[in-house]
């Protein structure tokens, strides 16, 4: 294996003031962006439920006072060899896995987008979910991964982030319009359930984004660390923000019946909630390349001693996307994917291995608020991962992958929507059938 150990960039410091950088000059010279660039890297990221920014900052010290630049160089210089491989299997299986679920996500998701197109048959093989997930492969997500540096992809998650608004609203909307005529599960609005550390699974794997912090963080015009943190705070409030709107809107809409993939709660003949999905699709396409952008600078670091001429760049980057985009033509269940990604590999990357590389670098004294946190993070990652996981194994998620709800029949109600706005009920047997602009 072509591992080589990194040398520090530059030398550590103890205090972490505006003139620290944690990366040299030369290495990012026409690879800098603004910080507004940065923030929507980082909110493009981490969209669907924030980040603990504190964890984020914490790594960044931690490379500060390590001279390091990347989070596996980091761990490299505080725990070896041995820490240096555990943490690059999980930094490239958190990243790669999100890329077989954004596959899953697409093909899902703009599969039934075009179903919608008029004197289009549903059974036709090129609007397939196999044939979308090859086609965004080839087309998009594979081109805008082969670009070599990170800050050329701002302007495309600045986009991303505007269509995750368009997003946000129309799922505000029909909670309005919708959730009347859902019925409720039982125990609806009980807040925790005995099941509850499962959830922390699935928000830890949206949470993160210690993964590429490192290289956000480089690709910023003259990097500090309070630079860095302005920007997580920026970043956290509106991605938590976001994610907040989102999962109320979610729930109180179906409450019990909510499904993994948030478009899979909704009725496929209401043309509001497709427009929805076309805009999703093209969001989760452009989030991918952040995600390969990770994978690859693990498998250089690994096996190429961090630099990779263009050749190899390209044949990397092909064999990764290649191996997520089969992988994902035979998954189709998205909750239990997210699950075991939390728990398996964000909790360790978001909760132990930055609170336990702070710790044995930090000389604070043991009453120091950064090392109070510290050692609370440590635990409750522990604690997520290993009961996380058992949970996961033993109580596995519902999948209704590519079926309609209950609620969509039109054996029991048909809802029809006159004016976009006012709504005409008729009712029938028992099952809801919601006709959106017909």
């Amino acid at each position: 294996m072509g591992y080589q150990a990194q040398g520090p960039v530059i030398l550590p410091q103890s205090n972490l003031d505006d003139r620290e950088t944690l990366v040299s000059e030369h290495k990012h010279k026409g690879k800098t962006c603004r910080q507004s660039t940065a923030v929507f890297n980082v909110v493009n990221s981490i969209i669907g439920s924030g980040i603990i920014d504190f964890s984020l900052v914490l790594l960044i010290k931690g490379g500060a006072l390590s001279g390091t630049d990347t989070y596996q160089s980091l761990v490299n210089k505080t725990f070896g060899f041995p820490g240096y491989l555990l943490l690059s299997v999980l930094q490239f299986l958190y990243p790669f896995i999100a890329m077989i679920s954004y596959n899953i996500i697409t093909g899902d998701t703009l599969s039934k987008v075009f179903q919608r197109i008029p004197g289009v048959d549903p059974a036709n093989l090129f609007i397939g979910r196999h044939f979308i997930i090859v086609l965004s492969t080839a087309a998009f997500t594979l081109p805008l991964s082969l670009y070599r540096d990170i800050a050329k992809l701002g302007k495309i998650s600045l986009l991303s982030t505007v269509l995750t608004t368009l997003i946000l609203g129309i799922v505000m909307a029909r909670v309005v319009s919708l959730s009347p005529y859902i019925p409720k599960t039982e125990d609806a609005w009980v807040f925790a359930k005995p099941n509850a550390i499962q959830a922390v699974g699935v928000m830890s794997f949206a949470f993160i984004c210690h993964h590429n912090c490192f290289l956000v963080y480089g690709s910023l015009e003259d990097p500090t660390v309070a630079k860095w943190s302005r920007i997580i705070h920026v970043s956290t409030l509106a991605s938590v923000l976001i994610s907040i709107l989102f999962s109320t809107c979610v729930y109180l809409t179906f409450t019990g019946y909510t499904q993994g993939d948030l478009f899979e709660n909704y009725c496929r003949n209401d043309d509001l909630v497709t427009f929805g999905r076309f805009c999703y699709g093209v969001t989760v396409i452009l989030t991918y390349p952040i995600e390969c952008f990770v994978t690859r600078e693990v498998v250089a670091n690994v096996f190429f001693g961090g630099n990779l001429s263009l050749v190899f760049h390209i044949i990397v980057t092909v064999v990764i996307i290649t191996i997520a985009m089969l992988v994902s033509l035979l998954i189709d269940c998205l909750g239990i994917v997210l699950e075991l990604n939390g728990v398996l590999c964000a909790a360790p990357l978001i909760f132990i291995i930055p609170s336990a590389c702070y710790l044995k670098l930090s000389e604070e004294p043991r009453t120091h608020s950064d090392k109070i946190m510290a050692c609370v993070m440590l635990p409750v990652g522990a604690v997520v991962m290993v009961v996380g996981f058992v949970m996961a194994i033993t109580n596995p998620q519902d999948c209704t992958h590519g079926q309609e709800m209950f609620y969509c029949f039109p054996d029991n109600f048909s809802l029809t929507n006159i004016s976009g706005s006012h709504f005409q009920l008729t009712t029938q047997p028992s099952i809801l059938n919601i006709s959106i602009f017909q």
